[in-house]
């Protein structure tokens, strides 16, 4: 059983029946009350994002999360399409809400690590970072700033990135797939 203030940052719990992770995370300590643990929590499931406060008479369950290696498809419809890695045959889908701001990072045959609740399939990880070729870039023209500037890029998977302007089309960048940001570049256009 978890307490209250064990609901850090990237925790799985059960509430309600449904596996709940913690996004945000915050202790509060005010005069003459007692303390709570303020939370902002994703259902799993369904992919609804709430806050909430819970006191220290609250206790919840561990989930039991089961890792499975899976390959990413496609996607059709705001749907993602995956397979178990050695058997293409079993396929399941995931909502655009559930899975996040990794989704838009995912290219074809990305090996990516699926959250069984059960034989529930609740989500998947990628990889932090990822290396993905920029398809779309506007020209950057020479002393246009003073300071690094930025622009749009579009990347193979049609995700848009900030990148600094000596980014090119071709180039190959290195993406932070939790935040969405820009990290380096990995490769440059021959």
């Amino acid at each position: 059983m978890l307490s209250y203030n064990e609901l850090k940052k990237g925790t799985i719990f059960v509430l309600d029946g449904e596996p709940w992770k913690v996004l945000e995370y915050e202790f509060l300590r005010m005069q003459q009350r007692k303390p709570v643990t303020k939370c902002k929590i994703v259902n799993l499931v369904d992919g609804k994002i709430v806050e909430r406060a819970f006191h220290s008479s609250e206790s919840f369950e561990e989930a039991e999360i089961v890792r499975e290696e899976v390959k990413y498809l496609y996607t059709s419809k705001n749907e993602y399409w995956f397979c178990k890695k050695d058997d293409p045959s079993k396929r399941f889908t995931l909502k655009e809400a559930v899975l996040g701001n990794a989704g838009k990072f995912l290219k074809a045959n990305t090996i990516v690590t699926a959250l069984k609740f059960g034989e529930l399939v609740i989500s998947v990880e990628a990889d932090i970072k990822m290396d993905l070729l920029v398809k779309d870039a506007p020209p950057s023209i020479k002393g246009n700033t003073a300071q690094g500037g930025t622009k749009k890029v579009t990347l193979e998977t049609g995700a848009e990135v900030d990148v600094p302007l000596f980014i090119d089309a071709g180039d190959i960048v290195r993406v932070n797939t939790e935040t969405g940001l820009y990290v380096e570049r990995m490769e440059k256009a021959k």
